[in-house]
């Protein structure tokens, strides 16, 4: 049985590429996505009574990697990137139906020029994302005080970031066409983006992510990650 599914609106968000993208949502909470509503569903009943969430669930397509297939078994970051584990029991985009869900913070809904968008807070998906669904987090369901999880069971120890006096200059210089910039480079460093094996191998080694259509290069020394600079591309 062969089943189509329609997205029904596209996602913009600071990640143009699937580094630095923080592994789970709500990590990086200045990370703002706005939801493009396609055509078929470009009126704001949709989303109304939608206000009275706090928190949402984005059902969507991780169509960056699809492509590329799936196998029973996947590396899972949380396991140092070499420990292999059944693809579901955990959350890898290589997956059967390339299928992932987040949830999200509620912000805002705009209906401007006859398009409808949805802001939302904390994303931790990648530009362009495709979106299947949307449906409100009920705390009194979603929420399991008693569950609990043998494999990261407890978020990721932050990192300290620091900026360079030149990267300093250049966020004060742009930061009326990216708010809240400085906060967001942080919180994504903080995650400590880098791949597992180089958190060892690695040291004082230059690191490079995009945000927006901004290059920042970091380097890390005795667990600080310091900025370098920041360019636009």
């Amino acid at each position: 049985m062969n089943i189509a599914i329609n997205p029904i609106g596209k996602i913009s968000t600071p990640y143009p590429e699937k580094f630095a993208i923080p592994r789970q949502p709500g990590l990086v909470k200045s990370a703002n996505g706005i939801i493009y509503f396609e055509k078929e569903f470009n009126d704001p009943n949709y989303l109304r009574g939608l206000e009275k969430f706090s928190h949402l669930w984005l059902l969507f397509h991780f169509h960056k990697t699809a492509e590329q297939g799936f196998k029973p078994l996947v590396r899972p970051p949380r396991l140092g990137g070499n420990n292999k584990q059944g693809v579901f029991a955990s959350r890898s985009t290589f997956r059967p139906n390339g299928i992932g869900m987040s949830v999200v913070e509620f912000d805002s809904i705009h209906h401007h020029n006859n398009q409808l968008s949805l802001t939302v807070n904390g994303v931790d998906l990648i530009d362009g994302t495709p979106i299947l669904d949307i449906k409100p987090y009920v705390p009194y369901a979603d929420n399991i005080n008693q569950a609990s999880s043998e494999v990261a069971q407890y978020a990721p120890e932050s990192m300290t970031v620091e900026f360079s006096t030149e990267a300093k200059a250049k966020i004060t210089k742009i930061e009326h066409t990216y708010p809240n910039l400085k906060t967001l480079i942080q919180e994504v460093l903080s995650q400590d983006p880098r791949p597992a094996y180089h958190k060892t191998t690695e040291p004082e080694k230059i690191y490079g992510l995009s945000l927006y259509d901004l290059n920042i290069q970091w380097r890390v020394s005795n667990q600080i990650n310091t900025v370098i600079t920041v360019q636009q591309k």
